[in-house]
Parts: C-alpha cells; structure tokens; sequence
C-alpha cells in the first residue's frame, strides 16, 4: 500500500526552504505551472492558454489541465518558463505579451520565491470570434 501513496514520488519537485530544525517546503513544478498559467490567463487580450484553459473553466477542468501550454524548467532558485498562448484579436500582441511576461515573473516570484530569469511566450492562435 506504501507504493499508492508514493504517486506523487515521481514529479519533479524543489526545495523552497530547508530547515533541519523545523522541516522543509517542496514545491511541485506543476504547481509553478499552474501559477503561471493563472497569472497569463489574468492579463486582457489572453484568450486561453495553448489547449483552451481559461480562468473561468478552471472549475469545471482537472488540476492536470490547468497546466497545459506552460513548460517550466527549474534550476537551483531560478526558473524559466515557456508559455503557449490564445489571444484575442485587436489587441496589440507585443504589449500584451510583454505584460504576460511581467505579470506571470511577479506570481511566481512572490508566492515560491525562485527568482524567474525568462518568460518565453509563443502565440498559437488568435481568437477571430467578437469579445463579450
């Protein structure tokens, strides 16, 4: 039974703090993922990301999901992340993305702490239909 409870063993996994006197925090890269998808999703003129994930299915889809058009790549306290993006049509791309960028750089520092050395956006479609 140990096995089924070791799952989650195989994911990549960093230190964020380590000390011995009271334990150590661990933080999935899935969840940097998912931390810089929600922060993309947040930024007017992103459609979705890359696989139609939008803040407002989240709910309604698997965590597994949430992560889908983010890759990110950890190294020691630095991370660097490549973000496949839906935007709207009519805004201006490299404003949006530059925005993308800062916004998705400010989550992941605040809440882990790495420090992010690139934000990597590619653009995978733009949306054609009328906004709401």
């Amino acid at each position: 039974m140990e096995k089924d409870t070791r799952k989650d063993d195989n994911r990549n996994t960093y230190v964020l703090q380590g000390d011995e006197s009271i334990g150590s925090v661990q933080i999935a890269d899935e969840v940097v993922a998912m931390i810089a998808s929600l922060a993309a999703t947040e930024v007017e003129g992103v459609s979705a990301m890359a696989g139609n994930i939008t803040n407002e299915l989240i709910g309604k889809v698997g965590v597994k999901s949430l992560s889908k058009g983010v890759k990110v790549q950890v190294a020691g306290n630095t991370v660097k992340a490549d973000l496949a993006l839906c935007l709207e049509y009519g805004y201006n791309i490299p404003e949006t993305c530059s925005k993308v960028q800062e916004k998705v750089k400010n989550a992941i520092e605040n809440m882990t702490g790495l420090t992010v050395t690139d934000v990597n956006i590619r653009i995978v479609n733009v949306n054609m239909e009328p906004g709401n």
